[in-house]
């Protein structure tokens, strides 16, 4: 009987892959034709809905060490990421049709994975069943987690950027430039729209103005901070965007030799560099709101939109009272969880929990224990907080340093003063526990 994963987004392609190289049998299901979502817009394996950015790929970073951990590991996805890049300063940004169309490649050539194009609603009780269905769960195969987990549903609702035509874009006004110079190899990968103080309340004005689309969202469900909607931000204060998303420091405006009040970043899109992501501006405004508003931002007068941005609601479990540290139901152990649905957030995070979900089913299906990553490795601390957190409090966590152990006293001291100096340690002593990981279980 082969192992059965819900879901081809990353998580769910990461796990059948891993499976399928232990040497077992998958069927990966994939509801997609069949059955859109609100956000998708093809039926590719792990279509990137939101951002094309992995984020940092430069060390010392809790991003940079855990897409260096999933290298070692052979991740595909990351393989795939890797061969889609497009430029993005120190960030792993894809070409996001190269990379979907590169991981649906891999998984239909590989023989031991069978892609199945169909929705399922309900867990069968026998085999071993990875959920990886993501933010965007249909309603009925959530009420069927729900039944599994005996927990009602938990929600939190995020947004998508917009995409604007590369050739709309006023060249004359917009300029090409890292924040600070900094680029993996020394060009200016962002597109910088510069604001003045005047354009830039001109702007604030019109987003609190603005119409946004009628939501159904209830009015006590919490956005996810690390991706609010630009009006959001603005309601907490004249200034928040231009401290957030839209904040102009490391950068000079060529035509005034001065830094803007305010930017908007836009970031490639592919590698034909035919479109860009208007970057952290997702929203919930109507579409000819956004059209009007958009345009009011210095070099897009004229832009054309290939998307505007959307709110979709995503869906995940309370984890640390549900999982194992190997992503196990404590309840079903058969059934594993992954990717977003397990309350982790980021591209990259998804990849890694698919990874361990699949390796974690590969090894039941063997007969053989769940091998549990060292604390100390950014993986393994990933797993950990999964399963581990406070779940009266529970939220959707990215990588980061502090979910990782504080260093050794002495280590701790003597770096004190040296914050990179400190991330540096945590990246080399996670990379060389998970090298011995590696060496013991080859």
């Amino acid at each position: 009987m082969p192992i059965h994963v819900i879901g081809g987004g990353l998580a769910g392609s990461e796990a059948a892959w891993q499976i399928a190289r232990a040497g077992l049998r998958v069927a990966l299901y994939e509801m997609r034709p069949v059955r859109q979502t609100p956000a998708h817009q093809t039926d590719r394996l792990a279509e990137l809905v939101c951002s094309n950015s992995l984020k940092s790929d430069q060390g010392p970073s809790a991003s940079w060490l855990l897409k260096e951990e999933l290298r070692r590991m052979d991740s595909l996805l990351i393989r795939m990421a890797d061969r889609a890049r497009v430029p993005g300063g120190h960030a792993l940004t894809v070409d996001r049709e190269i990379f979907a169309a590169e991981v649906t490649q891999a998984i239909e050539s590989e023989p031991r994975i069978e892609l199945r194009r169909e929705e399922i609603t309900r867990v069968q009780g026998e085999g071993i069943t990875i959920i990886a269905t993501g933010p965007l769960t249909s309603d009925a195969l959530a009420a069927e987690i729900a039944r599994l987990t005996g927990s009602d549903r938990l929600y939190f609702y995020d947004s998508i950027s917009p995409i604007v035509d590369a050739g709309s874009i006023d060249m004359s006004i917009a300029f090409r430039a890292s924040r600070y110079g900094k680029s993996l190899d020394g060009t200016d990968d962002y597109l910088n729209c510069p604001f003045d103080r005047e354009a830039y309340e001109r702007f604030v004005d019109a987003v609190l103005a603005a119409e946004s689309v009628e939501s159904h969202i209830p009015d006590d469900t919490p956005y996810f901070e690390a991706c609010l909607p630009i009006e959001e931000i603005a309601r907490r204060g004249r200034d928040t965007l231009r401290f957030g998303p839209m904040k102009p420091m490391g950068l000079v405006d060529p035509r005034t030799g001065r830094r803007p009040y305010a930017v908007v970043q836009l970031r490639q899109e592919n590698l034909r560099a035919d479109s860009y992501n208007l970057v952290g501006f997702q929203n919930h405004l109507k579409f000819g709101e956004q059209a009007r508003i958009l345009r009011m931002i210095p070099g897009l007068e004229r832009a054309e939109f290939f998307r505007f941005g959307q709110i979709h609601r995503n869906t995940y479990i309370n984890a640390p009272a549900l999982l194992s540290p190997a992503l196990q139901l404590r309840a079903r152990p058969s059934i594993f969880f992954a990717g977003q649905i397990s309350g982790v957030e980021g591209y990259v995070e998804s990849i890694a929990t698919g990874l361990m979900a699949g390796r974690n089913a590969a090894a039941m299906a063997a007969g053989e224990e769940a091998r549990v990553l060292p604390r100390e490795t950014a993986l393994g601390s990933l797993c950990h907080y999964i399963s581990g957190a406070d779940a009266e409090n529970y939220q959707p966590a990215n990588i980061a340093f502090d979910l990782l152990p504080a260093l050794d006293e002495p280590a701790a001291r003597r770096l004190r003063h040296d914050k990179k100096a400190r991330h540096a340690e945590i990246c080399r002593r996670a990379l060389e526990r998970m090298d011995e990981y590696l060496h013991a279980h080859v």
